[in-house]
């Protein structure tokens, strides 16, 4: 602050020698009188040749056939040469600038040295009655800052938390608030100036500082809009407070700095001295501002380097590797651009100058927006889309369907966003006419296109979305009609089929709005698909057959079916394969190629076959009548609803070597036949234990033979286990005790504690059975 009150006093000393220029030493102008003699003789040479007729007849003959010669050739502009022209101006503007400096130094060396006289009197009143006013506006701006701060600082509480548009409308609240502190502070200090002031308007210098004020705390306001270095809560950029504080502090001295100089500090200089010594000034203080941008770049290379290689995670491939490669040398780009700024400003400052600064705020904007905008669309669609639970119930894969395609669309609208951005930045820098390219009927014919194609696709993807949701309600067992195998196997197969149709017809479509001739598209997928069918015998009979078996009704999903060697349940159909799932839960694919003969336990009705072994022994009416009291008991049981007739008994269907067998038949309902038949035999064996009827198992019956007079011989049996003392004696007496049973003893193949054992016989029993 200090340097630039002493640049604005040196700036008055200037501007009150200027003012008078007896009390310092001038240069005197040379005269004007040289150019004028060849000017009048020249005209009146032109007079006399035009009231000569035969002259002014010569001229007039001269100038024609001057015309009628062809004009030499234009030279085509190029780039080199375009950059050769402006780095001639720019050399020439920076040496001019230069010898200014020189200039400007040496009169601040002849003022200092004080062999320029100066009116300190005079100069003291200038500077007393500027730098009041600069006081007063300060104070006024720093005291209305302070009151608007309050009502900043609920705003930020308010905004905490908040979503993300009413933190925004609240962050522009905030900003109005600032900007009308601001103006209500320079409006007062206008008037106090005026007060002040011995004139009845302000002088030149309070005029330059007051509207330098305004402009320049208004840009500051932007910067607090944007950066919001004391209210979190408002910040709109993704900045922590460190960045934010840091950003604003050197941006806001920058702005100031080139600010005050191009608005304030260079006019006073130029109306003090000359324009050349303004141009310096201007020139010192972009340099000191160039080099500051260098060292803030170089500064934060790496900082913005980790943030632009992390920023494109989320994005697509080739956004990442952009980002990569930009997170690279973005402090290059950056460099050369402030250098070619400077470099603008010093070559054309009214042509080139005013087009970059252009072109630099519309890129900034294209920025700015392109980022809140995808921010929002990423906030909005991060969390995913939450449905009633009405409809979760009703439409349960609903939800899932539509978070699927979250992020392709979240992809699509990041990648529409970002080269939305590159347009309008490339036609801000005049890369391409945009405008112009729009307005054109091949502009006109590509943007319609790509509007119909994409509505082809998001009119394809909500069809697809709505006849997947009608199939889903009308898959659910909980609303409307339960439906049946029949209708859950043509419903699947109707989804999938019709998805394939409605790809290739949104396809078709797509193409067609974008230009492309599908006519030959359609040819070729005919003559393409004969091929196929010829070539793809398998295939063919695949589909053929599966078309026939759906149109037989052969099988349905939740069947439990028998396709030769494979027997499970029916998980999915498809118009080439079929899904079986077995028991021990094995996925088995069949294609229907394969399918010779298909056995459905699922259809109409079933039975569940008892068929029984009782041993030789057994009465078999009596076995009859506890198959039929097995029977009854399962008819009172849950699984009576599944039995839909009377027992069949069948009776005695075979001898096998240790057992009669009898059979029975329940029938069931289709696909009841296993519980009820598992039901029925744990009751069935309830029943035998309680009539003492043996269900034998396989053993061996060792015959000894007879001899002529019908004895046997006897068999002597050897227990090889081995006794404990006493055992013996009480075990042969409870045998002693236990009366004789009228059948042989039933043995088990294996005992806990001995091994397996044979019933050895040589002699009849008392029932006369060997």
């Amino acid at each position: 602050m200090k340097h630039f009150i002493a640049l604005v006093c040196l700036c008055l000393a200037f501007f009150f020698t200027a003012a008078h220029p007896s009390s310092a030493q001038t240069t005197p102008a040379p005269a004007a009188s040289t150019g004028e003699a060849p000017a009048s003789t020249s005209v009146d040479a032109l007079i006399r040749i035009l009231e000569d007729d035969a002259a002014r007849q010569a001229l007039i003959d001269r100038l024609r056939s001057a015309a009628a010669e062809p004009a030499p050739p234009a030279e085509a502009p190029t780039f080199a040469r375009w950059l050769a022209e402006h780095t001639t101006q720019a050399t020439t503007a920076l040496k001019e600038a230069l010898a200014s400096a020189w200039a400007f130094t040496e009169r601040l060396g002849e003022v200092l040295a004080g062999t320029a006289s100066l009116d300190l009197p005079r100069l003291w009143d200038v500077i007393a009655s500027l730098g009041s006013v600069m006081l007063v506006a300060f104070l006024l701006l720093f005291a209305a800052r302070l009151i608007a701060n309050r009502f900043l600082d609920r705003t930020a509480l308010r905004a905490a938390g908040a979503p993300l548009v009413t933190r925004l409308a609240l962050a522009v609240v905030a900003a109005l608030i600032d900007a009308l502190a601001v103006v209500i502070a320079w409006g007062a200090g206008y008037l106090i100036a005026l007060q002040l002031g011995s004139e009845a308007a302000l002088s030149f210098g309070e005029t330059l500082f007051l509207n330098a004020l305004i402009v320049l705390e208004l840009g500051k306001v932007s910067l607090r809009f944007l950066l919001a270095p004391r209210h979190a809560a408002l910040r709109l950029l993704p900045l922590d407070d460190t960045d934010a504080n840091y950003w604003y502090f050197w941006l806001s001295r920058l702005v100031s700095l080139v600010g005050y100089t191009f608005l304030f500090v260079a006019p006073l200089v130029a109306v003090a001295t000359t324009f050349a010594a303004a141009r310096s000034v201007r020139v010192i203080v972009l340099l000191a501002a160039l080099f500051i941008g260098i060292a803030i770049i170089l500064q934060n290379r790496d900082a913005v380097r980790a943030r632009l290689s992390t920023a494109g995670r989320e994005w697509g491939h080739a956004t990442r590797q952009v980002l990569i490669v930009l997170s690279r040398i973005w402090h290059v780009l950056a460099i050369v651009y402030l250098v070619a700024l400077f470099a603008a400003w010093l070559s054309n400052p009214f042509t080139v100058l005013p087009f970059m600064l252009r072109a630099t705020v519309e890129t900034g904007i294209a920025v700015l927006v392109g980022s809140l905008v995808t921010a929002f669309i990423t906030r909005a669609l991060r969390g995913g889309m939450s449905l009633p639970d009405d409809v979760k119930a009703r439409l349960p894969l609903l939800e899932a369907r539509l978070n699927a395609f979250i992020p392709s669309v979240l992809r699509v609208a990041r990648t529409l966003v970002l080269i939305l951005v590159l347009l309008a930045i490339a036609d801000a820098w005049a890369v391409l006419d945009l405008g112009g390219w729009l307005a054109s009927e091949t502009g006109r014919n590509l943007v319609g296109a790509l509007i119909s194609t994409s509505l082809v696709l998001v009119i394809g993807w909500l069809v697809y979305v709505a006849v997947s949701s009608w199939v889903e309600y009308r898959l659910s067992n909980d609303f409307g009609r339960v439906p049946s195998a029949r209708e859950r196997t043509l419903l699947s197969l109707f989804r999938n089929a019709f998805t394939v149709v409605l790809l290739v017809l949104v396809g078709l479509l797509a193409l067609s709005e974008l230009g492309v001739n599908i006519g030959p598209l359609l040819a070729g997928a005919g003559v393409i698909g004969l091929a196929v069918s010829f070539g793809s015998q398998k295939l063919v009979q695949d589909i053929i057959t599966g078309a026939f078996i759906q149109i037989e009704n052969a099988m349905n999903e939740g069947d439990v079916v028998n396709l030769g060697s494979v027997s499970g349940v029916v998980e999915k159909l498809t118009i080439r394969s079929v899904g079986i799932r077995d028991l021990d839960g094995i996925y088995h694919l069949v294609p229907f190629s394969a399918v010779t003969t298909v056995s459905n336990f699922m259809r109409g009705f079933a039975f569940h076959v008892a068929e029984i072994g009782v041993a030789y022994r057994e009465n078999i009416p009596q076995v009859k009548e506890a198959m039929h009291e097995a029977f009854d008991r399962l008819s009172k049981t849950e699984h009576g609803s599944a039995i839909i007739g009377p027992l069949d008994m069948q009776g005695v269907t075979g001898f096998a070597d240790s057992a009669v067998k009898v059979r029975a038949r329940i029938r069931t309902l289709a696909g009841q036949q296993w519980n009820v038949g598992r039901a029925y035999n744990e009751i069935l064996k309830a029943v035998f234990d309680e009539r003492d009827i043996e269900i034998p198992y396989p053993h061996i019956t060792v015959y000894m033979g007879r001899d002529k007079k019908g004895h046997a011989p006897p068999l002597h049996v050897v227990n090889d286990r081995p006794v404990e003392a006493g055992a013996g004696e009480d075990a042969a007496a409870a045998a002693a005790k236990k009366p004789r049973r009228s059948r042989p003893q039933r043995h088990r193949p294996e005992r806990a504690s001995s091994g397996p054992e044979r019933l050895v016989s040589g002699e009849p029993d008392d029932t006369g059975k060997p």
